[in-house]
């Protein structure tokens, strides 16, 4: 399950673990105009931990989901 929201600067999808035990914690995906943050709390340590990527490294995790094995270059 996801929700999507629009806020003033950036798009916010939460991805929400379903299913059978153990479940995993609700995952952040923030796209801003120049970076993308990906957050996930830990309960055990107390922490969010956050990846930040560039638009860059975004849209090559989104061309990734669809391909085969390989090394890849997107053309700009």
């Amino acid at each position: 399950m996801f929700t999507n929201e629009h806020d003033f600067d950036a798009s916010v999808i939460t991805l929400i673990d379903e299913g059978p035990a153990p479940l995993r914690e609700d995952v952040v995906v923030t796209i801003y105009e120049d970076q993308v943050t990906v957050e996930q709390h830990d309960h055990e340590q107390g922490i969010t931990e956050t990846i930040t990527l560039s638009l860059g490294q975004f849209n090559d995790l989104r061309a990734a989901l669809n391909l085969p094995e390989g090394s890849y270059r997107l053309k700009k």
